[in-house]
């Protein structure tokens, strides 16, 4: 996700360094968005992680 994230950001700088303001702003808010559901699924999965903790192998 955080790939997208970068494609749209890279787009909307091309974009915008050709003079297509509308598009370059719509590719900047939707890889902003796409940067911000990235922190955020970042952020459940490492407190998941972290409450998770380590589970011990049964020994036989």
């Amino acid at each position: 996700m955080l790939k997208w994230a970068l494609i749209f950001f890279i787009v909307a700088v091309v974009a915008g360094a050709l003079g297509f303001t509308g598009f370059a702003a719509a590719t900047a808010s939707i890889a902003q968005i796409l940067f911000w559901v990235f922190i955020g699924l970042f952020l459940i999965a490492l407190i998941a992680g972290l409450l998770g903790g380590r589970r011990r192998p049964r020994l036989r």
